[in-house]
């Protein structure tokens, strides 16, 4: 399972990383960036959301329909 956790650096500004849980405990940590500005923050959670849906297969392979 992953999610995305904000959390304040120690310089102020707010952190996204996207975190991975296996069995109740954090497995995998992957650092999105940082940022001061709410437009950034809302950057970072987009990207952060883009690096889980690249681990996710789709439910349903649509792919005949492109024909």
């Amino acid at each position: 399972m992953a999610y995305i956790r904000k959390f304040k650096t120690g310089s102020g500004k707010t952190g996204v990383q996207v975190c991975y849980k296996r069995g109740g405990e954090v497995v995998k940590t992957v650092h999105v960036g940082s940022a001061e500005s709410e437009q950034g923050i809302e950057r970072l959670m987009k990207r952060a959301q883009e690096v889980i849906d690249e681990g996710k297969r789709s439910l349903f392979d649509l792919s005949e329909f492109d024909k």
